[in-house]
């Protein structure tokens, strides 16, 4: 059996790696690495909406063994949770994290280092939650790491507001593309995470995630190693637009997409202040969006 090589092993060794650092850094002085394209100065301590500047915030990292089952495997996930978001859900579950600064600033000599641990402790590979508004941040740290010897698999574990050219940076470097698609229709996306263009940026991207990486592959031993897993939650009353996104999926991207369409839901956050959104979702509601999910084709879903 072939031993697994992390996609960016080859962009270290061509010294393409380094050139996307170069790039990724010199678009900070006038930021528009994510769709909100906030054109200010964050090399100069300058806060668009992400509020977050030359330094990435990490809240929190660690073996996640609830992820996925080809990404939590035995030894769990290795999850890096960055502080701050592009989008502003009301009902998002993480939003102690999401929505502040609790975090710690990092250098990217100590993200490197932070996945570094994260591989010495066995986790089948390095889970970057939340990662579209620091992407040259990621891209340094990884440089860094792979000098060191970092060969674990890289997860964008992504909301689903991410710019093509953020993408197109890190082509070659992620390996799993794990986005979210919250919605099928603007009113929904403006209404209750701030970004009315999100249907067509979201899609955008997942175009072009699958066109770096492919169907989810995995391996012998039932961990993913590359390619595309999409998560889509069920929000109450159909308001995520279940059957367009499914549809989508089956008919424009693959129908062998990987697809987790989860029942979590809960109100937290802000989501009281929305009627539609003040209760859990059913279970009829969620055994419905599965069935659309298999009625559209869709051939691999998480159950």
């Amino acid at each position: 059996m072939t031993a697994f090589v992390p996609s960016y092993v080859a962009l270290l060794e061509s010294g393409e790696l380094q050139e996307r650092v170069k790039r990724a850094y010199a678009g900070l002085e006038s930021c528009e690495w994510c769709p909100r394209r906030c054109r200010v100065n964050r090399l100069a301590g300058k806060l668009g909406v992400c509020h977050t500047g030359e330094l990435a915030r990490v809240a929190s990292y660690g073996p996640h063994y609830g992820e996925e089952r080809p990404l939590s495997g035995w030894k769990g996930s290795g999850t890096v949770f960055f502080n701050r978001c592009n989008l502003r859900c009301v009902y998002c579950q993480n939003y102690e994290i999401s929505q502040s600064d609790e975090g710690m600033e990092v250098t990217p000599e100590q993200l490197a280092q932070i996945f570094l641990r994260l591989q010495a402790m066995g986790c089948h590979n390095i889970n970057l939650v939340s990662p579209s508004h620091v992407v040259p941040q990621i891209l340094a740290a990884v440089y860094l790491a792979a000098q060191a010897g970092l060969r674990l698999p890289l997860v964008y574990n992504t909301g689903g507001y991410d710019a093509l050219e953020a993408l197109q940076l890190l082509d070659g470097v992620v390996d799993i593309y794990m986005p979210d698609m919250k919605y099928a229709d603007s009113a929904s996306a403006h209404q209750y995470s701030g970004a009315k263009d999100y249907p067509r940026v979201n899609r955008a991207a997942v175009r072009e995630m699958h066109r770096q990486v492919g169907d989810l592959q995995i391996n012998a031993r039932g961990l993913a190693e590359r390619g595309l897993l999409v998560r889509h939650l069920v929000l109450p009353h159909g308001l995520a637009g279940t059957r367009a996104v499914m549809t989508f999926l089956a008919q424009e991207i693959s129908p062998r997409t990987y697809v987790n369409v989860m029942g979590q839901y809960r109100p937290e956050y802000l989501a009281s202040r929305f009627p539609l959104l003040n209760r859990r979702v059913t279970l009829e509601e969620v055994h419905k969006a599965r069935e659309e999910a298999r009625r559209a084709g869709l051939i691999h879903l998480e159950e």
